[in-house]
């Protein structure tokens, strides 16, 4: 489970397997037809550095340099630094607010006048309702939304409006580029333009089809490096990066919602504290819109047919309520000043006693769930399977605390008290007397089994029985002993004491006082607990690992590179790992059996475990822990 966010060693290795002559020559062919087909199309040389071209390593795209000459200098009598921006809604209003800003002359243009003025006024730039403005402007960038006929038909009309140096781009994200250049008539001077979806982050997606000519690039991260921002330049494909790893989650997101698997506020909370994104998958829709978000689903499902872009149901109807996020002061949230929804609470059930705890296990998990009981007053009899593991527990405990000390954030004094709670026992009848039992062995379902059988027989009428797993059913567990009602799923995330997040898993056998309970001494540990169901992956990983195995499937497509791949998505769209750095910290191996369970459980083609992390793994670059995964580290 994710939890280390320190910064990787970057291997600018493509494919992180071992590969022999054949796939190396295969791999060879594959760029240098690319690279020429390319060349034929812009009459560009792809040497290794040739001209302003430079070939990035392990990337089938021309990354061009954005070049001290100027750039405009080649459009003769256009205005050198005037932009026509065709739709001035929230992305072309952020592109022509960033431009007037950089000194740029910002023209514009929307359907009609009364959209023009309404533009203008929220936007803070001139706008006109006459397309044939684009003529005079150097740059022409289309901000509709992902509509098919309306984007094609403006390319059709700018495509002959436009001077004939101009450089013409679109900001599509599920649309084709190629086929939108093709409509206008000018295929040589498009792109595309990807946005990250919050305006403070200054990595973006430069799109350049096949035949785009080489001035075109030049000139657009021309344009960029005014407005501060860098790119990443990629094929036309739906979704690019970015847009293509992120909605699926998003949509995901809002399914698990619909369902009533779990809170809107549980769900944003679960990756927030879970995965340390900045912003929850509910409340960054309404900050992209729901409509936008739609309609860019609806054109990602055309092209991929995946089930996971497919838009969750829920979101036409809030669409045709005029719930559509921040823009309208509604949408799963309200922006209106009312107070939010209710989060995981303790309903009205009578709450257990809780005085003692007992934890089974020595691992990293098991020895922090330890710590967090033990600092938070409570006394903990830990169990293993020998005197040596026991010492091992009661040292990592104790090494923790020493830190704690050493960095002024604890006493000597209550270092002392934390320790003289913990009892160590190689012996499971030390657990009969404790109000609560945490067991966190190894993820495997009959070793598990044994052991809530034998926790059964041991312990006390009345003492919570909790496991934390974090992708078994919790339900078969509870199946095994004679008090089902007592068995909950306490799932912390690693590493415990620093991790806020615990998903509080309560299948169908529960009893309504057992989870109030665990809720409620969560948050006396100081945790944040979430509510959710009894299926695979609960809420973290369903969402996380599907995205996960989408990268490596991107990766695998050879359409970018790990390195390119982890930089959008952390400095576009702002997460704090990218897929493939947080694959290697969580452990490839990990990854791939959770990418298991999950299609298993739901059956979906699309969360088949992609062919190159079962290959990582065969190789036995499980990440970190072996000093090479996807990235190698030593």
């Amino acid at each position: 489970t994710p939890g280390d966010d320190s910064a990787p060693h970057h291997d600018r290795a493509r494919i992180p397997g071992p590969v022999g002559a054949r796939e190396v020559a295969h791999d060879v062919r594959f760029g240098q037809h690319h690279l020429t087909a390319i060349g034929e199309f812009a009459g560009v040389d792809h040497g290794q550095h040739f001209g302003d071209v430079l070939v990035k390593e392990g990337s089938g795209v021309p990354h061009p340099l954005i070049v001290a000459e100027n750039p405009f200098a080649r459009l003769g009598g256009m205005a050198e630094k005037t932009v026509a921006n065709v739709g001035v809604g929230t992305v072309g209003a952020q592109i022509a607010s960033l431009a007037q800003e950089s000194g740029w002359v910002v023209v514009g243009i929307e359907k009609d006048e009364t959209t023009a003025a309404a533009s203008a006024a929220r936007s803070g730039v001139a706008v006109t309702a006459d397309i044939k403005d684009v003529a005079e402007a150097s740059l022409i960038i289309e901000c509709l939304p992902e509509k098919h006929d309306p984007k094609h038909a403006v390319f059709a009309e700018v495509g002959g409006l436009a001077a004939e140096g101009a450089v013409i781009v679109t900001t599509a994200t599920a649309l084709s580029v190629t086929d939108l250049a093709l409509s206008s008539g000018r295929p040589n001077r498009v792109l595309g333009l990807s946005m990250p979806h919050d305006p403070a982050r200054t990595h973006v997606e430069l799109v350049r089809p096949d035949f785009a000519d080489a001035d075109t690039v030049e000139t657009l991260q021309a344009f960029l490096s005014d407005l501060g921002r860098t790119a990443t330049v990629v094929r036309s494909q739906p979704g690019y990066i970015a847009d293509g790893l992120l909605f699926g989650y998003l949509n995901h997101a809002v399914t698990m919602y619909e369902a009533g698997y779990a809170s809107r506020d549980d769900i944003d909370a679960a990756m927030r504290y879970g995965c340390g994104y900045p912003i929850g998958p509910l409340a960054l829709l309404d900050k992209i819109g729901l409509d936008t978000a739609y309609d860019v689903l609806d054109a990602l499902y055309a092209s991929t047919g995946k089930r996971l872009h497919a838009p969750a149901p829920i979101l036409k109807q809030m669409i045709a309520a005029g719930l559509r996020g921040e823009k309208t002061g509604k949408g799963f949230y309200d922006y209106s000043g009312q107070a939010a929804g209710a989060t995981a609470d303790s309903a009205d059930a009578a709450l257990r006693d809780i005085r003692s705890v007992g934890v089974v296990g020595t691992g990293t998990m098991a020895s922090g769930i330890v710590e967090v009981f033990a600092k938070s007053g409570y006394d903990v009899v830990f169990v293993a399977r020998s005197e040596e593991k026991v010492a091992g527990v009661q040292a990592a405990v104790t090494k923790s605390l020493d830190k704690a000390v050493a960095k002024g954030k604890m006493t000597e004094e209550v270092r002392a008290e934390v320790l003289g709670r913990l009892t160590g026992s190689t012996e499971r009848e030390a657990l009969g007397d404790v109000d609560l039992v945490v067991e966190a062995i190894v993820e495997n379902l009959d070793i598990k089994l044994d052991l809530f059988r034998d926790l059964d027989r041991i312990c006390k009428p009345g003492a919570i029985l909790a496991t934390t797993t974090s992708s078994l059913p919790v339900v078969e567990m509870a199946a095994v002993t004679g008090r089902p009602e007592d068995v909950v799923g306490m799932h912390f995330f690693n590493p415990a004491p620093i991790m806020k997040l615990v998903e509080v898993v309560s299948p169908v056998t529960t009893a309504a006082d057992v989870t109030a309970t665990v809720v409620a001494l969560c948050k006396q540990l100081g945790k944040h607990p979430v509510l959710c169901g009894d299926r695979a992956g609960f809420i973290v990983n369903a969402l996380l690992f599907p995205y996960l195995n989408d990268a490596v499937l991107l990766l695998e497509s050879h359409y970018a590179t790990a390195e390119e791949i982890d930089t959008v998505m952390t400095k576009g769209a702002g997460l704090p790992l990218g897929p493939f750095a947080l694959l290697d910290v969580v452990g490839n191996d990990v990854s791939l059996a959770i990418e298991q369970v999950l299609h298993n459980e739901f059956r979906l083609p699309e969360l088949a475990p992609a062919r190159l992390l079962e290959q990582v793994v065969e190789a036995g670059y499980l990440g970190r822990k072996t000093g090479r995964g996807f990235r190698a580290y030593r």
